[in-house]
C-alpha cells in the first residue's frame, strides 16, 4: 500500500526526494493535517507518483498542496564509534549534544530533525566524517523500525 502526503504543488515532481521536519503549528486546524503528518519526523522520501487531488495550504509558496505517493529512503546517522557500531545491531537514535555551530554534521550528529530513541538495525557501518571536537564519528546507514 502506497504511503500518501501533500506536499506544495509547485514542488510536487516524480523523483523529488526530501526529509520530513515534522508537524508545523500553523496546520493544527487543517483538515487534511493527519495525511500530511503520517509521515515519520527526519526520514528522508522520494515521491514515486503525483497524484490530481490538491487542497489549499497556506504553507507552501501557490497556496495549494498535491497529494504525492512516497516511499521512505535509506537513512543514515552519524554516531560516535564504538565497538558495538556492527552490521546487523540494533540501535537507538541518540543526539551528540554537540555544541559546534559551524560544523556542516551538525543537523545530523544532532539529529535536529528527527526524534531520539527511535530504533534502527545498522545495515552498514560507514565511513569515518571529519569531527572538528576530534570525536571518532561515523556515519552509518540505517533500517527504522
Amino acid at each position: 500500500m502506497a504511503r500518501v502526503s501533500f506536499i506544495g504543488t509547485q514542488i510536487a515532481k516524480e523523483g523529488l526526494e526530501f526529509t520530513f521536519a515534522g508537524p508545523l503549528q500553523e496546520c493544527s486546524s487543517c483538515k487534511v493535517k493527519n495525511v500530511c503528518f503520517s509521515l515519520e519526523q527526519g526520514r528522508d522520501y522520494r515521491i514515486t507518483k503525483v497524484r490530481e487531488k490538491t487542497n489549499p495550504c497556506g504553507i507552501f509558496l501557490g497556496d495549494r498542496a498535491t497529494a504525492v505517493e512516497v516511499e521512505e529512503l535509506d537513512g543514515f546517522l552519524n554516531v560516535k564509534y564504538d565497538l558495538s557500531i556492527q552490521e546487523g545491531s540494533t540501535i537507538n537514535t541518540i543526539s551528540m549534544k554537540c555544541d559546534n555551530h559551524a560544523c556542516r554534521n551538525i543537523e545530523t550528529c544532532n539529529l535536529i530533525f528527527m526524534k531520539e530513541g527511535v530504533k534502527a538495525k545498522i545495515e552498514s557501518a560507514g565511513d569515518k566524517i571529519d569531527c572538528p571536537k576530534r570525536y571518532d564519528m561515523r556515519r552509518i546507514k540505517v533500517k527504522f523500525r
